[in-house]
C-alpha cells in the first residue's frame, strides 16, 4: 500500500508533516496541485525578484502551523479530537483553492463579482463530493458554521495561520527582514477562553510585533507602488483581451482561458455549469504569460503595446496623493497620452486610478484579544501600554495615479 505520511522539506519551518492519509489524498488532488503553478505574491517579482514562491507553498505551511497551534492548544488541557485536528488542517490546507491566476490580480477579471473565498467553497463542497462526504467538518469550520468558533478565528481572523505563514513566508522570499515575525512563540501564547481565540498576557510583545510587521509588509511588499502600476497593467491588459473577445475577435488563449475571456461567468453558474470547476483548475499563471507573450503581436495597437511593456518591464508612472485626484492632475496626462496616440475611447488603458488601504488592526470588525493573569480579557489595544497599537486601528488611504509616461501607440 501507499505509504501516505510523508515529510515536505520546507525552507521556512524546514519539515513539514502531512499526518493522515486524508491530507495526503488532498495534497494530491488536481484542484491542490494547481496551486504550484500560481505565484503567492502574483507580479511582486517585479520587485522583489526572489518573491517566486508559490500558493502550494503557503497552504502547506499553513497547514504544518494550524498542526502546531493545535497541539499547543491540547497541550494546555483544551479537548481536540484527531477528527477536528484533521478537518482544520484540511479548511486550511485548502483555503486558498479559489484563486485565479496571478493571485488577486484578475479576480475581478475572470469572475467578476465573485470573491476568491466563494469559489474556494464551491471547490471545497466539489471535493467533499468527490471523497464521500469525508470534508463536512473541514467545510464547516471554513464556513464559520462549526459549533467551536474558535477553529474559524485559526482559519479567518487577524491572528490566522494564513497571516502568520504568509507575513513570514513572504518576508523571507522577499527578503524583507522587517516583515519577519516569530511564529513559533506567538503559536506558544495561543489559548482558548469562552470558546474564543486569544493570546496569554505574557505574548503581548509578540502580537505588537505581528501587528508592526505585517502593516510594514503592507506599504513595502503588498502595497508598493511599482507592484500596483504592473497590477494595474496586467489588469488592463486583459480588460482590453475581454473586449477584443466580446466583439468576436479569435484571441490566442489556452481553452480554458478563452472560454473565460469569452464569458462573464458569476458564481451562480458553477452550480448550473459542472464542467465550469474543472475548467477554473485550468487557470494559472501560465495560461496568462503564454497569452501575454503571444498578444504581444496582435494587430490590436492597445493589446499589443500593453503586454510589450509589461513583458519587457516598461512600467507606468505612478503617483500617490492624499486626496482623490482631480482635473488638475488628470487632465494634462490626458493631453499627453493623445500626443502619443492614445484615443479617449482608449485612454482607460493607459491611464488607471485607484486607491490603497492600509489598516493593521481592525478592533471593531475581530478584536484580538489578551488573557490577563487575572483572567480578564481585554483588548490588545487596552492590554498594550504601546501608544503605536492605538494607531494601527486607523485607516491610511492613499490614491494614486498611474500611466503609460512613454507609450508611443500609433508612431
Amino acid at each position: 500500500m501507499l505509504n501516505k505520511r510523508k515529510i515536505i522539506n520546507d525552507p521556512v519551518y524546514g519539515f513539514i508533516s502531512i499526518a493522515s492519509d486524508l491530507l495526503y489524498d488532498l495534497v494530491d488532488h488536481p484542484y491542490f496541485q494547481r496551486l504550484r503553478r500560481i505565484k503567492q505574491l502574483g507580479l511582486a517579482e517585479v520587485v522583489y525578484p526572489g518573491a517566486l514562491h508559490t500558493r502550494f507553498h503557503h497552504a502547506l505551511g499553513a497547514m504544518h502551523l494550524m498542526g502546531q497551534a493545535l497541539t499547543t492548544l491540547r497541550e494546555k488541557g483544551h479537548t481536540i479530537s484527531d477528527y477536528e485536528m484533521e478537518a482544520a488542517q484540511a479548511a486550511i490546507l485548502l483555503h486558498d483553492l479559489g484563486h485565479g491566476p496571478c493571485s488577486h490580480v484578475l479576480e475581478s477579471v475572470v469572475i467578476p463579482g465573485a470573491p476568491h473565498e466563494a469559489v474556494t467553497l464551491a471547490m471545497m463542497k466539489d471535493l467533499n463530493r468527490q471523497m464521500s462526504g469525508k470534508l463536512g467538518m473541514a467545510i464547516q469550520m471554513f464556513e464559520g458554521t462549526y459549533p467551536r468558533r474558535f477553529f474559524h478565528q485559526l482559519i479567518s481572523s487577524q491572528l490566522d495561520m494564513d497571516r502568520m505563514d504568509y507575513l513570514k513566508r513572504d518576508s523571507f522570499y522577499t527578503g524583507v527582514v522587517e516583515g519577519s515575525i516569530g511564529t513559533d512563540r506567538l503559536i506558544k501564547m495561543l489559548d482558548i477562553s469562552n470558546d474564543q481565540l486569544v493570546v496569554e498576557e505574557k505574548g503581548l510583545l509578540s502580537i505588537e510585533n505581528f501587528l508592526h510587521a505585517r502593516r510594514l509588509m503592507y506599504w513595502q511588499v503588498y502595497l508598493h507602488k511599482t507592484l500596483l502600476s504592473a497590477q494595474a497593467m496586467l489588469t488592463r491588459i486583459l480588460y482590453r483581451a475581454r473586449e477584443l473577445s466580446e466583439e468576436g475577435e479569435q484571441l490566442f488563449a489556452t481553452p480554458d482561458f478563452g472560454r473565460f475571456l469569452a464569458n462573464r461567468y458569476s458564481l451562480a453558474d458553477f452550480d448550473s455549469q459542472p464542467d465550469l470547476l474543472n475548467a477554473f483548475n485550468g487557470l494559472d499563471d501560465n495560461d496568462v504569460w503564454a497569452s501575454v507573450k503571444g498578444w504581444k503581436k496582435h494587430r490590436d495597437p492597445v493589446l499589443s503595446v500593453l503586454c510589450e511593456m509589461l513583458l519587457n518591464r516598461r512600467l507606468f508612472k505612478i503617483r500617490f496623493y492624499d486626496t482623490v485626484p482631480d482635473e488638475s492632475v488628470l487632465a494634462p496626462i490626458r493631453e499627453q497620452l493623445r500626443e502619443s496616440g492614445v484615443l479617449d475611447s482608449e485612454m482607460d488603458h493607459f491611464l488607471v486610478t485607484g486607491q490603497t488601504t492600509n489598516w493593521a488592526y481592525a478592533r471593531e470588525q475581530d478584536p484580538i484579544c489578551v488573557k490577563m493573569k487575572d483572567g480578564k480579557l481585554l483588548d490588545i489595544t487596552d492590554a498594550s501600554d504601546i501608544p503605536t497599537i492605538e494607531a494601527l486601528t486607523k485607516i491610511v488611504r492613499k490614491y494614486y495615479v498611474c500611466w503609460a509616461k512613454n507609450v508611443s501607440l500609433r508612431g
